[in-house]
Order: structure tokens, then sequence, then C-alpha cells
């Protein structure tokens, strides 16, 4: 395997285990293949192919205009104006048209984003709010006027059911991202080409990869979970105040690690989606494609953590205090009422809240998750030219 540009973009070799239903060279790329893979002319490899693409061999590069991205994201010198047949220029892409390309898939296939997401957001949120008013327990209540030792245990109640409560909604909220993120992924990688999709469509192709997305991310989380552990542990097991800077330091050394890997995983997610890769094959191709490019991956994707984070503020607040006031306490018992037994009209009022937050915030981040993978290839695999004649670009197509 080598990262030159080329036809035959880097990947898995077949000695891994993807060699099955990948279109050869010889045979026509038009996405009827078994697989249907996202790139229109890749080697045995499970690589991601647009569908529908024009049949190209392995040949000389085109003679029209491209911006092939190379190893290094440049090849013979930008043109004035790449091509555009899509949501993004098919060339290495600015973080301002990463996020411009998500927000611009929401607008162009409205109805089959808003279809997903709006359906899963307000499925997830009645699970959320019928878990949260009969099955959680009642939190462990804290004596304000405790110290010493007893504040402690009453804190550290406090912490451990707080935890216990929120993993009945943190399951059907990863149930409910990995719903969406699949079928917004293949969106994503039609509205790159400029082509049509409906929800169907979409959800026919991303549905076969949903145990291998649970898979994946079921991993990531039982890794992060594990070095968490490591971290804590020691100081958890000491005890006294030496063990509580220790659970500090382990704290802060854990989540360091845990950041990196995610990081370096990050474009897993669309690598299994888009390439028909395992589990596994597609943590080592994300490792791969982030490779060298750590820090800029984290800036991105910190940042649309930010938007994603403000929107959610925006859209909280004014709810919540609906919730608070159509409630029948105010908003003074909530501030000085310790008691979380919520009534119904806040459940509601506050869950409206939520599902209209995860139908903006879920098209954003897997947007951007999948033009990142977009973008690392195109820097590395010149992936823009496969592209272009997928795309059907004059002068792309090198068919006889």
């Amino acid at each position: 395997m080598n990262d030159t540009p080329g036809w035959a973009s880097p990947g898995s070799a077949p000695s891994e285990g993807q060699g099955a239903g990948v279109p050869r060279p010889s045979e026509p790329v038009d996405g009827s293949g078994p697989a249907g893979n996202w790139s229109p002319t890749q080697p045995p490899a499970g690589q991601w192919s647009p569908p529908s693409a024009p049949g190209t061999g392995p040949g000389a590069p085109p003679p029209a205009p491209g911006w092939g991205g190379g190893s290094q994201g440049h090849g013979w010198g930008q043109p004035p104006v790449a091509a555009k047949p899509g949501v993004i220029p098919l060339r290495p892409l600015g973080v301002g048209e990463i996020l411009d390309g998500a927000v611009s898939t929401m607008r162009a296939h409205w109805r089959t984003v808003l279809g997903i997401t709006l359906a899963v957001s307000v499925l997830a949120q009645i699970a959320i709010t019928l878990v949260q008013r009969y099955l959680l327990p009642e939190p462990a209540a804290i004596d304000p006027n405790a110290t010493g030792s007893e504040a402690l245990r009453q804190s550290a109640d406090s912490a451990q059911s707080a935890l216990i409560n929120s993993v009945p909604s943190l399951l059907i909220t990863m149930i409910a991202t990995l719903i969406t993120t699949s079928v917004l992924t293949v969106v994503i990688s039609r509205s790159v080409l400029g082509r049509p999709v409906t929800l169907s469509d979409a959800w026919h192709e991303a549905r076969p990869r949903l145990p291998q997305l649970l898979g994946l991310t079921l991993l990531l989380a039982l890794i992060s979970a594990a070095i968490m552990t490591v971290g804590l542990l020691p100081g958890m097991l000491i005890g006294s105040a030496a063990g509580a800077g220790l659970v500090v330091i382990g704290l802060v050394a854990a989540s360091v690690v845990v950041i990196w890997l995610m990081v370096r995983f990050c474009l897993a997610s669309p690598a299994l989606m888009l390439e028909r890769q395992s589990i596994t094959t597609s943590m080592r191709r994300s490792d791969k494609l982030v490779k060298g490019a750590w820090w800029r991956t984290f800036g991105v994707l910190a940042l649309t953590g930010l938007l994603t984070l403000i929107v959610s503020v925006i859209i909280a607040i004014p709810f919540s205090i609906i919730a608070m006031v159509v409630d029948g306490g105010g908003i003074d018992r909530f501030l000085t009422d310790s008691s979380t037994d919520f009534g119904w009209p806040f459940l509601i009022v506050s869950g409206i809240g939520q599902v209209i937050t995860a139908t903006i915030t879920y098209p954003l981040s897997a947007g951007v998750m999948a033009l990142l993978y977009i973008d690392q290839r195109i820097r590395r695999e010149a992936l823009d030219l496969d592209l272009a004649r997928a795309a059907g670009l004059p002068g792309y197509d090198t068919r006889s």
C-alpha cells in the first residue's frame, strides 16, 4: 500500500478480507455491483466508490482541468475555480467549506434530512421521557449542612446516582445517533456528486451496515471506558486526600488519551459506511487518514462541537423557561426546591426542545464527519478526480 495519488486509492489489501463485492477495473463501475462501493476506479479493496459512476479504467489522468489532491493535498496547482457538481468544490476543503457543505446538504435534501432526523428524534425523545418518568430512581439526597467525610460520601453517592440515571438516556441517544448518522452519511455521499436521494434509497443502502456501525460505536465506548477506569481506579482504591489528588491526575491523563484516540478513529464511521469496511479495518483506515492531520481534525471537530453546543443552548433556554412555567410551579420553585419530580408538562415541553435541537445538530455533526473523510481522501488519494468522473463532468471520462 502507498499514499500516492492515482486510479487505485490506497486502502486495505485483499488479505484484509475486503475484496468481496468490489468492482474490478475491467467491470462497469456503475453502482450495480454487489457492494456499490465508493471509488469508481478502485482496486480489489474495500474503497468508497460513488454509485452510478461513468465507467472508466486505469489510464492517464484526465485532460480536463482537475485538482488532484495528491499525498500532500496539492497537485499541479489549484485552478481559479474548482469543479463543484454538488455541495463542495472538488479540491482540498477549508474548515468553512466543510461546515458550509454540511449546511448546504441540509438545504438541498431537506425532505430526506428532516424525515430521518425528525422521526428518529421524536421516537428517541418519547423513549427518554418515559424512562425519566417511570424507570429512573430518585437521585441521592444531599444534606447542605453536611461537612467532612459525610459531605464527601454524599457527593460520591450523588455522582454515582447521576451516572446511573444517565445511562438509559445515553443508550437511547446512541442508537438514535447511529441511525441518523448511517442514513445521513449516504445522503452526504450523494450530495457531493449533486445527485438526488430519497429517504427510502438512503435507508435501503444504510440499513445493512447498522450492525457493524453499532459494533464500532460500542467498541470505541468500551475502549474509552477501559482507559478512564485505568486512570481513575488507583486513586479510588487509595482513598483519602492523597487518593483524591491521584484521581484528578488520573482523570486528566485518561481524558487526554481518550481524546487523542477518538480523534484518530473519528473517520472510522464514514469509512465503514462508504467503503463497506469491517470494524477493525475501518479503524485502521481512519488512523491512516488522520495521521499527520490530527490537530486539524481535532480543530474541526472542536469547532463543530462548539457550534452544536451554542445551538443547543439557544434552543434549550427558552424551552426550559417555558417548561418551568407551564409545569405549574414557576421558575422560583425550580430554583429553590431540590425536588426533581417534574410533571408531564415540563417533560413534554423540554422534550420538544430536545427534538428541535437534535433535528438541527444531527445533520451538522454527521455532515462534518463525512466531509472530513472526503477531504482527507482528496488530500491523500486524489479522490477529487474519481468524484469528478463519477459526477460525469466533461473531460474526466476517459472512455474511448
